[in-house]
């Protein structure tokens, strides 16, 4: 199952066509419109996915693409890197074929925890990360401040029962926008 693009999606590639340049990935690729939309404003772009069919699906699209579990086959450093997780908390009642692309833990921040220590590691100097969450993933904010990201909002939608939240980040609270 390859995640059909929505709201969350949509309002995150506003963001990568602004701020992408130099050498780009894009995590948990998806249906690639992150790596897609990078590769209208630069040709260095990466794509990784948990899920082959993904990662062949994106392939497809002439993006380079790889399978891998967040950065396990990541090699080098980005100027920008990309997440749209999965982050909704754990819902029984859904099936585990759609668990993997929506949910990101039991609370729902834990992928987003996991990420955000690993990605430190793989960010150039002065490099940024775009990503998006919800207000049901748990206390992000929170989760950002406590792995010392410094964060700006960058756009907020409100759909049904949530918010969506799309944030730009750079390692080191103390870094300033």
């Amino acid at each position: 199952m390859i995640y059909e693009p929505r709201e969350d999606s949509f309002l995150l590639q506003e963001q990568v066509r602004k701020f992408a340049t130099g050498r780009v990935l894009d995590v948990g690729t998806g249906s690639g419109l992150q790596a897609l939309a990078a590769l209208e404003k630069t040709d260095d772009v990466e794509a990784c996915d948990i899920n082959l069919e993904a990662v062949e699906y994106v392939k497809s699209k002439g993006v380079k693409a790889y399978q891998s579990d967040l950065f396990e086959k990541v090699k080098g450093k980005f100027d920008l890197i990309v997440f749209n997780p999965p982050y909704l908390p754990l819902d029984e009642a859904e099936d585990e074929e759609s668990r993997i692309v929506t949910t990101g833990g039991k609370k729902g921040h834990e992928i987003i925890e996991r990420f955000l220590k690993e990605a430190k590691s793989y960010l150039k100097e002065n490099g940024i990360i775009l990503i998006v969450f919800s207000s049901l993933s748990g206390d992000v904010f929170k989760v950002l401040e406590e792995q010392n990201y410094g964060y700006e909002k960058l756009s907020e939608k409100k759909i049904f029962f949530e918010s969506l939240y799309i944030c730009k980040l750079r390692y080191g609270r103390d870094l300033v926008f």
